[in-house]
């Protein structure tokens, strides 16, 4: 599969933050699949304190609001491409096959 990154912003010491496939990373290892939204975070007191211009956080990195619809753009258009390859096909068919085994199990 081809490899599309999108930069979401350079951190203060210089690191890129990009979405990378699937997910997001911090200067290319994996940070987070997922966008928290700062109000819905365990730590909100503490990220507003360090960082008050923060509305989500991409695992441990802050992102503002319109750093946030960036990342979440990207993440869409590359599950969007994920989901039609055949190997997504083939793992939701095997999701389903477990699904149906496990409800057999239970009665």
């Amino acid at each position: 599969m081809d490899t599309s990154k999108t930069l979401i912003k350079l951190t203060q010491d210089g690191r890129r933050v990009e979405v990378i496939d699937r997910a997001i990373c911090l200067d290319g290892r994996h940070e987070a699949d997922t966008l928290t939204e700062v109000r819905q975070h365990p730590n909100r007191v503490a990220i507003r304190q360090a960082a008050p211009d923060a509305t989500h956080m991409a695992g441990r990195i802050p992102l503002t609001k319109e750093e946030a619809a960036c990342a979440q753009a990207a993440l869409d258009t590359a599950r969007a491409l994920y989901d039609a390859t055949p190997l997504a096909i083939a793992e939701r068919m095997r999701h389903a096959a477990d699904d149906i085994l496990k409800l057999r199990i239970d009665e």
